[in-house]
């Protein structure tokens, strides 16, 4: 079977270019209304894209005086999207800082359940120093959030696996619901958590929801080769994109994993136009709609640098190498200002856009010439599509650049599962408490009176 491209839309409010917000095309409004996102999911199955995506922080991010921000919790939004879709995948963000492994295994066992096996789980260990002022704690050290992360995620999976998949016997004549045998106590202790378990919930049908990981710093990429099974990555050029891609799928082995068990998924923002004037056109509006106080703030919250109009014509300024915050996208930012020689202000015109994530304007065909190529030379098994306005920005996506992909062999023409795993191609994980023999024999029932 041919390798064809994953493909995840990454749903954020009524766009990812931070003055989607004030173009005609967008609703601000929408910010929190349930049927905005409906069809934003709506949309994104109608292509057979693989997944939707919500990142989430616990912090009231940059100034909201400026930006439409303050978005739903995610895994709430996400039990109300099931409801109105059946096979494409639901991805959350949840952070391992600031949650228990108890609540956070419940809730996604539950997603999945009530999606039909369609639940995904994007680990972050939360890098803002406003998170930690919301409970009221010190922002912990960058390797100590990756160390209690990954005893984290241990837990959390355990608590999957507490219940085997034939534990649940239903035999109402007998008055045995469940196989008592094959559920367990995980008795877990270790630095930072004690959890006895079993869960409260039944085994997710996917047995794991999939695991998805977005740091890119060193112990962020360690972490993705032990436990992820798809990154989410910002990455600027062909060459650095390539070279990361190399870098995660060498890791692999050593943890007994194969290429084909991590999916590398760069995000890209597709400004898209029937003509490359008119996505250029489309370009230029969202750009003149830019509030320079906004991206001045945001920058300067990246960097550690305090920014203000009086940089904005010139380079952007020496910038501390170390940083307990989000590492990897600093460097990038850097990275790109340099190489480029941009001013501050032309700098906040192309992290407007994406973050740090790559642009890309033109028709659907050289949007496709994009994609091909990343793919084509090992720099992404596919990618996180980030509309500059939504809804529209997807609706053109899925209408125009899909299609084009698929006249090309890249992209399906229906979901080949019922499961987000198995439309990424991922193994379901057994429990790894089942035994290889029948189960114990059930306890006999207790007659009541």
């Amino acid at each position: 079977m041919t390798k064809t491209l994953h493909l995840n839309a990454f749903l954020m409010g009524v766009g990812h270019h931070e003055a989607a917000w004030r173009h005609p095309r967008s609703d601000p409004a929408r910010i929190a209304d349930i049927r905005h996102y409906q069809e934003l999911a709506r949309i994104a199955e109608r292509g057979r894209l693989d997944s939707v995506f919500l990142a989430d922080s616990v912090a009231l991010p940059g100034k909201v005086r400026h930006n439409a921000l303050g978005g739903l919790e995610p895994l709430t939004l996400l039990a109300a999207l099931a409801t109105v879709t059946e096979r494409i995948g639901l991805i959350a963000t949840v952070s391992t800082t600031y949650n228990e492994p108890f609540h956070v295994a419940r809730k996604f066992a539950s997603l999945d359940h009530i999606s039909g096996g369609r639940a995904g789980w994007n680990i972050v260990t939360s890098a803002g120093e406003a998170e930690a002022r919301n409970f009221g704690v010190e922002r912990p050290a960058h390797a100590d959030r990756y160390a209690r992360a990954a005893e984290f995620l241990d837990v959390v999976t355990k608590l999957w696996d507490s219940w085997e998949d034939d534990a649940i016997l239903a035999d109402s004549a007998a008055g045995l619901y469940a196989d008592t045998g094959r559920i367990h106590d995980i008795d877990h202790a270790g630095p930072h958590f004690s959890v006895k378990g079993p869960l409260n919930t039944s085994r997710p049908p996917q047995g794991h929801p999939l695991l998805v990981q977005a740091g890119s710093s060193e112990d962020g990429k360690e972490f993705a080769a032990r436990h992820a099974e798809a990154v989410f990555t910002a990455q600027q050029t062909l060459g650095e994109a390539r070279e990361f891609y190399a870098d995660l799928k060498r890791r692999l082995p050593a943890h007994g994993r194969r290429p084909e068990d991590l999916l590398v998924l760069p995000g890209i923002s597709p400004v898209i136009g029937s003509t490359e004037r008119e996505a250029r056109a489309l370009e230029r509006e969202l750009e003149e709609l830019i509030i320079p106080a906004y991206g001045l703030a945001q920058l300067s919250h990246l960097t550690g640098v305090e920014l203000t109009e009086e940089h904005l014509d010139g380079p952007l300024p020496e910038v501390p190498a170390e940083t307990e915050g989000a590492q990897s996208r600093r460097r990038l930012v850097v990275d790109l200002a340099r190489r480029e020689r941009l001013t501050v202000r032309e700098l906040l015109a192309r992290l407007a856009g994406g973050r740090g994530h790559r642009v890309v304007a033109g028709t659907p065909e050289q949007i496709a010439d994009q994609l091909q190529e990343w793919f084509f030379n090992g720099a992404a098994d596919g990618f996180n599509i980030m509309p500059p306005l939504l809804p529209s920005g997807l609706a053109d996506f899925v209408d125009h650049v899909v299609p084009e992909l698929r006249d090309r062999g890249l992209f399906r023409y229906e979901y080949e599962g019922r499961t987000l795993r198995a439309n990424y191609g991922l193994r379901r994980p057994p429990s790894r408490y089942a035994r290889t023999g029948p189960a114990a024999p059930a306890p006999e029932p207790v007659a009541v009176p």
